[in-house]
């Protein structure tokens, strides 16, 4: 961390504390910390792989659209500057935004931001209520991300090819990571198999949308479920989008075809478009599990971050392998919910 309490304080004007800075949670991306002074609190996220400024403002842009629809999350609050992320230093306070992405690291300060803060517990996938609201918010998202006509990022698109994995492979194997040869079996089995069904996605289909729509990412308090973690937000397909969460919401490779059914059929009744189709319709699913794969194993051999980020990035890879998308499953999935349209 490259900043206290009172740069916080000061770059949001918050006023004179005192202040309390306190960690909470470690995503893939950034550590989550809770701000508090004053009888109030705030999330503040610090961003661990440095930003990208049109990414932020995408995701102000998109939370505010479906705020207007009735979703519920943290406000992004803008910093003194009316920027919606600031890099903040030990020595000068802040500058108003970041200007291009970096490792906070080597720019001697932290990118983050600063949101309401929520209490609240993590959303139950079993509870039919919590799918019914679910299917319905996806339904609104997609209503507020239509007419997205850029192409989506390439992480949600493409998958790493056969020769980029056997040359991290071997990196791995130098480096004498202990998973290095479960690593090698899923890039000689499922890798391949997955990576089959990855393909552009259609124009046609195109809205914008959150992107990392799980349970993980919603919390219910006292005035019912918020969505969290907007980082993401971005153009991808609507029914890719839906897929995904669909697997994601109804168990994953221990699915239970009711609750998936339940969540579709609120996602219709809302107004949502998508549709299942095949196995294809799961590319982003695919596409976002083997890269998250190949883009953890590669921090986790980087000597350019940090001990405890290497640490995070094997402990990441191996939850992954065990939880990789079982094509079988998706497929079972998929024909189950063919008639839900």
């Amino acid at each position: 961390m490259h900043f206290t309490a009172d740069h916080i304080a000061e770059t949001y004007r918050l006023g004179a504390g005192p202040w309390a800075l306190a960690p909470v949670t470690r995503g893939a991306l950034g550590q989550i910390w809770r701000f508090s002074g004053n009888g109030s609190s705030w999330a503040v996220k610090e961003l661990l792989f440095g930003c990208d400024e049109e990414q932020v403002r995408r995701e102000a842009g998109l939370r505010q659209a479906a705020e207007d629809l009735g979703i519920a999350s943290p406000r992004l609050f803008p910093n003194r500057h009316g920027a919606y992320v600031s890099h903040v230093t030990a020595s000068s306070g802040s500058s108003g935004s970041s200007g291009s992405s970096g490792s906070s690291g080597s720019s001697g300060g932290s990118y983050v931001k600063l949101y309401d803060w929520v209490d609240g517990a993590e959303a139950d996938a079993s509870d039919p209520g919590i799918l019914d609201w679910f299917g319905r918010t996806m339904a609104l998202l997609h209503t507020a991300g239509q007419g997205a006509s850029e192409t989506p990022d390439s992480w949600y698109e493409r998958s790493p090819q056969d020769v980029e994995w056997k040359a991290l492979h071997k990196q791995v194997r130098q480096a004498g990571l202990p998973w290095a040869e479960a690593l090698g079996r899923f890039i000689d089995t499922s890798a391949a198999e997955l990576a089959h069904w990855v393909t552009p996605a259609d124009p046609g289909d195109l809205v914008a949308s959150h992107l990392d729509l799980q349970p993980q990412n919603v919390l219910v308090g006292r005035d019912g479920p918020v969505l969290l973690d907007w980082d993401n937000a971005g153009v991808t397909s609507a029914e890719r989008e839906f897929a995904r969460a669909v697997y994601v919401w109804s168990g994953g490779n221990h699915v239970d075809i009711d609750s998936a059914r339940r969540l579709a059929r609120a996602y219709r009744g809302a107004g949502g478009r998508a549709a299942i189709t095949g196995p294809q319709s799961f590319s982003m699913l695919f596409a976002t599990a083997l890269n998250f794969v190949y883009v953890q194993a590669e921090c986790a051999i980087d000597q350019t971050v940090t001990a405890a980020q290497r640490e995070f990035a094997s402990r990441q890879v191996v939850a992954s392998l065990r939880g990789m998308p079982d094509l079988e499953v998706v497929s079972r999935l998929a024909a189950a919910l063919d008639a839900v349209r």
